[in-house]
């Protein structure tokens, strides 16, 4: 049987629910989604205790806001990686810099609105290390892999079928671009390229990104090429 994938709309970050032998989430997206949430796994006739795993793919708030509620309702554990276990525990709200001059008007933007966000902290219960980390035991035929650059702790989920869940390691769409291409905020833009690398040499066939749609990865080997 393929393995199921649902976009959740979740605020603005497109959340993830991959099911296999086993059921997980990909980010909780903004605060306050856990009516959105209920609403959504009903009309998909799942239960939120089927959810074993809350995979974060990194500490930025429009990611974790819901974490706390959705942990919550169902009972699953919280992954991250290590870098960031303190942004989602302790409710930080880090920014990354702007790369490009829209980047950088976002980045002031934010910096307007985002310290008014309020939103718990939430218990940490995987700090992922940077290796590869096995999903089998949750039963998702996948491994995370740690993909740095538009954040220090930034990871992807790479199921065996080639299908990636990346965040915001890749934008497409609005409001940070009008097609797939680099972040325009990130860390370390060198590194974003490296975790590109990365992925299409672990064999990423599709990339789901957490702003716009799904495309194939051969989008990023021509990108990589400019």
């Amino acid at each position: 049987m393929p393995t199921e994938i649902h976009k959740l709309s979740l605020g603005i970050c497109n959340c993830y629910l991959i099911k296999d032998e086993g059921l997980i989430l990909v980010d909780t997206g903004t605060p306050n989604q856990g009516k959105t949430f209920l609403k959504k796994l009903k009309k998909l006739s799942i239960e939120p205790n089927d959810i074993s795993l809350i995979l974060l793919t990194h500490g930025h708030w429009d990611h974790i806001g819901s974490a706390n509620e959705l942990k919550r309702l169902t009972g699953a554990r919280v992954a991250v990686n290590h870098r960031e276990k303190d942004w989602v525990e302790l409710a930080l709200k880090p920014l990354p810099p702007g790369v490009t001059v829209w980047g950088k008007i976002m980045t002031l933007i934010s910096r307007a609105y985002v310290p008014l966000v309020r939103f718990p902290g939430t218990h940490v219960d995987l700090a992922l290390e940077d290796k590869q980390f096995s999903l089998e035991s949750y039963g998702i035929r996948g491994r995370v892999l740690h993909t740095p650059g538009h954040s220090p702790g930034s990871a992807s989920l790479l199921l065996d079928s080639g299908d990636a869940f990346v965040g915001d390691l890749v934008a497409n769409g609005l409001p940070s671009r009008f097609g797939p291409g680099l972040p325009v905020v990130a860390e370390n833009i060198d590194a974003v390229r490296e975790s590109w690398h990365l992925l299409l040499n672990e064999g990423a066939k599709r990339i789901y990104p957490a702003w716009g749609k799904p495309f194939p990865a051969t989008v990023l080997e021509k990108l990589l090429r400019r």
